[in-house]
Parts: structure tokens; sequence; C-alpha cells
């Protein structure tokens, strides 16, 4: 079963509103018993979809994320060919902010670049369901003093700076990492794009003040479409840096 959205429904929630921040009361916080019934809940229809693309729950992850167009795509390792395959878009409910990246603890930015999630970063406990925190500031933001934390993608569909994907979604997209974390993937990465960076929608951001951040982007997002695997990210002169 797979899941179909409109570009109409897509977009209705686009960047450029405000989003409201976050509130409401603590959920009962159970921790893995939380997580173990959304997965209970999710299995039956995520293993047929996974087989019809010849993946297994447990592969390897990876996640971009692109505010512009407010979408969430999945990836998991194909067996054989050991490339990244598609599996699901995923609609964003809510990302409060601006194209750019986040700067100071309490812009209500969503951040841009490249980031990683061990299995300390679950959070099956989290308030807004189930979460997962992405990892900012990396060395690149901590290079460029950018200050905030706990980024999250979680569920609910409010926005403080995260990505907000509804309850139903995310138990779909947790139970996803939270299996190949636990059959061996060490971390999962997160690229979080402000646009798909393709030679229009670049042209578009001439003199634009984050245009050479976006270039240094685009290079990591061109990677991934050459290769069809995330490439390694260092940090060199307050740049990133690719290589496989």
């Amino acid at each position: 079963m797979s899941l179909r959205f409109s570009t109409v429904a897509i977009m209705i929630t686009t960047l450029m509103t405000a989003v409201p921040a976050c509130s409401g009361k603590e959920k009962p916080a159970p921790g893995p018993p939380r997580a173990a019934a959304a997965a209970a809940r999710v299995r039956p229809l995520l293993e047929p979809a996974l087989a019809a693309k010849q993946l297994h729950l447990g592969d390897p992850v990876f996640i971009r994320t692109f505010k512009e167009e407010m979408e969430l795509e999945l990836f998991l390792r194909d067996r054989k060919s050991g490339k990244f395959v598609l599996f699901r878009r995923y609609p964003i409910a809510a990302a409060s902010g601006k194209p750019g990246p986040k700067l100071a603890q309490g812009d209500h930015q969503v951040p841009e670049g490249f980031y990683h999630v061990p299995p300390a970063a679950m959070k099956p406990d989290s308030r807004f369901h189930l979460a997962f925190n992405i990892g900012y500031p990396n060395s690149f933001d901590r290079h460029h003093a950018r200050t905030g934390s706990a980024i999250m993608v979680h569920g609910n569909s409010c926005s403080d700076g995260c990505l907000a994907m509804t309850d139903p979604l995310i138990e779909e997209i947790y139970t996803l990492c939270a299996a190949a974390l636990a059959s061996g993937q060490p971390y999962f990465r997160v690229h979080v794009f402000p646009f798909r960076m393709t030679p229009a929608r670049m042209t578009a951001t001439a003199g634009q003040p984050w245009e050479d951040f976006w270039k240094n982007l685009k290079e990591g997002y061109d990677w991934f479409e050459s290769h069809s695997t995330p490439p390694d990210t260092t940090v060199r002169n307050g740049r990133y840096h690719f290589a496989r």
C-alpha cells in the first residue's frame, strides 16, 4: 500500500506561512513500549509495500527533506545493488521559518545541512508522540557559531524549528528508522535542503544572501543524485566536503 498525495495537498501548508508554536500537555511517555505498539500497527502494511520493491524492514535508511516543497523522502538500501531506493515520499505537516539555515536558539528556523541520527537520538518518549533528533548543531553549524538544540522530526502537526509529520506518518517513519538501527546501521543520515536543487531553481537564487551556502549544499545533493548513496561529509575551512 503506497502513500500518494496530490501536489495541491502537499502545498496547502507552505514554508512562507506562519506556523503556530507547538503547545499542549505532555503525553504519557512510556518510551520503548510506545514505539513497539506503533511498529505493531504499521508493520502489516509496511512489509508488503517493502517487499513489492524488494526491500526489507531493517535495511539501512536515508532521509532527505525539502522545506519549500514540504516533503520528506525515505530511502532504503537495496541488498543486491547497494544503492538507496526511494520507498516513499511523505508530506511534511509543518515546518516553521523561511528559506535559509538555522542561526540561533529561538529563531524558529528549520536547519539546512547534513545530519546524522544514532540510536541515542531516537525519542520514543517524545511529547510529540515519536521523534528523532537530527543532530543540530553539527560541526558545520558549530564552526559558524550557530546555536540551538533539540531539532526533531516528530509527530503532531506543529513546528517550532522542527519537522512535524503527524502521528500516523511518524509511526511509519520511526519504525523504519528504528528497525535499521536495531539491525546494525550505526546511524542514518538526514539531509535537509531549502528546496529541490534543480538547475532552474538554483538559477533563481542568484544574488540571494544564502546563494553560496546553497551552492555548497547542492554539491551534496548532486552527489546522491549521481551515486544513489549519500556521501560522507566533512567540514574544511567552513565548507562541506563530500567523499565516498
